[in-house]
């Protein structure tokens, strides 16, 4: 366990103590809604944890640094970014997948970019984003999300 790791874990039990301490009828109620949020969403981590190892084991090492890898320049930055705007999946799991790619052969700069459009474009809810906010407004804030989320992974892959 690293250093980062110990002192979070130490803060976030001082806190628990600490809240205990003020209010032990609401610390506890908080900390069943936690437990009961983290039983719910348990199958779809470990569904995503198992499409993870199955994209690993099926998909060669070469195809991924060849498709989203160092050498694959910016056509593999735009397949990225792409990926994560079109996919669907809670911005959490994008981390653990992300690592994975990064073993698997992919740039840091293809990875930054699938999680920064991830987060920021919702092709997904583009429909109903069209709807409440208009055409013009909801292409325009996709595109310059998208425009700015290849910036965000340049200046990742230059700084990394």
């Amino acid at each position: 366990m690293s250093i980062t790791s110990i002192v979070i874990n130490v803060f976030v039990l001082v806190c628990l103590l600490v809240s205990l301490l003020k209010n032990r009828s609401k610390t506890l109620k908080a900390l069943k809604t936690g437990f009961m949020s983290l039983f719910k969403i348990s199958p779809t981590i470990l569904s995503i944890i198992i499409l993870i190892g199955l994209f690993l084991t099926f998909i060669p090492k070469d195809l991924i640094s060849k498709l989203i890898g160092q050498e694959s320049g910016v056509p593999g930055l735009f397949t990225a970014a792409l990926l994560g705007a079109i996919l669907h999946i809670p911005a959490i799991v994008s981390f653990p997948l992300s690592a994975s790619l990064i073993k698997g052969g992919a740039s840091i700069t293809a990875v930054a970019a699938f999680i920064t459009t991830l987060t920021m474009i919702g092709m997904v809810t583009l429909p109903l984003e069209i709807k409440e906010l208009g055409r013009k407004f909801a292409l325009l804030r996709n595109g310059i999300s998208f425009v700015i989320a290849l910036i965000i992974a340049i200046l990742i892959g230059v700084f990394v």
